[in-house]
């Protein structure tokens, strides 16, 4: 891999795994709803605008628009508010961990569809071992608290529907021609319609804005919601989709890493052993892993 997008990878891996330290900060003045409706729109603005200046087309068949809002709910307005309610009442290093577990429930749910055929051994130890990492991770043995496990239920669970979006986009929206970057544009649009929607019914909670909120909304919006999209889509033109999807590695280690240092969230030895499985995990199942359209996932959006 080239130098320029070594450092792109790696500044990827930050934006995108930093996303649950400003989701942790976000939440002391929004509510999850609010949240993802403020981090929804900066999003698209970015990547609407970029899309406006390289004069490119949004898809414009009613076709495409159904299949980018299914996405939308489940790749985009389904997971961000599970993590955003999931961090009320768990560490963001904790979600950042539980998030790795994306590649592993892609396979999964591409098993389930018969969109993925390929089991082998190999990939069938790396689901199983993964799992067994998300569960260390979780450690149901430490007795947490009621409010604890659901949270951490709310981040697998957004995991699991991130899994569901790559299928789901490989066989509606993979192979129609448009570049990713109007999908991703088109799609964050698209997302936040259906915020906007439900923002009357429960996101009218009072607001407080702090410097700390608003730079964290604004960072999480303008940067790991949109311009992470940009160099998402710049490293797989420069080196393909295999070398970009390593970095669905960094992202837990960057998010374990940031709770850790500037959160003071505890470095429990149960979170740092379950992700290093899950990440062997993830590294055995990738061996082979490839979308419903033959090409190797990538599984590192925030």
């Amino acid at each position: 891999m080239a130098p320029r997008s070594l450092v792109r990878l790696a500044l990827l891996a930050l934006l995108w795994g930093s996303s649950f330290l400003w989701i942790k900060l976000a939440l002391d003045g929004l509510s999850p709803v609010q949240l993802v409706l403020v981090r929804l729109v900066l999003g698209a603005a970015i990547l609407l605008l970029i899309v406006r200046v390289r004069r490119l087309r949004l898809p414009r068949d009613r076709t495409t628009w159904l299949h980018l809002t299914v996405a939308a709910v489940v790749g985009n307005a389904v997971p961000y508010l599970l993590f955003a309610i999931g961090e009320q009442t768990v560490s963001s290093s904790l979600a950042g961990a539980l998030n790795a577990t994306t590649p592993l429930w892609t396979l999964g749910i591409g098993l389930a569809a018969r969109t993925e055929r390929q089991l082998t051994p190999l990939r069938l130890v790396g689901l199983l071992v993964g799992f067994a990492g998300a569960l260390v991770i979780l450690a149901p043995w430490n007795a947490p608290s009621p409010g604890a496990v659901g949270g951490a239920l709310a981040c697998l669970g957004a995991a699991a529907s991130y899994g569901l979006s790559y299928v789901y986009m490989g066989r509606r929206l993979a192979g129609r021609g448009l570049p990713p970057l109007v999908l991703s544009a088109a799609q964050l649009t698209a997302a936040t319609g259906l915020l906007v929607l439900a923002s009357p019914v429960a996101g009218l909670h009072p607001v407080h804005l702090t410097p700390a909120v608003l730079a964290a909304i604004s960072i999480l919006g303008a940067l790991g919601t949109g311009a992470a999209y940009v160099l998402n889509y710049r490293l797989i033109t420069d080196e393909g989709p295999t070398a970009t999807s390593t970095v669905t590695y960094l992202l837990p280690v960057v998010a374990v890493v940031l709770g850790i240092v500037f959160l003071g969230e505890p470095a429990a030895a149960h979170l740092l052993v379950g992700t290093g499985i899950v990440l062997v995990g993830i590294a055995l199942v990738g061996r082979t892993a490839r979308s419903p359209g033959g090409r190797r996932l990538v599984g590192g959006r925030r």
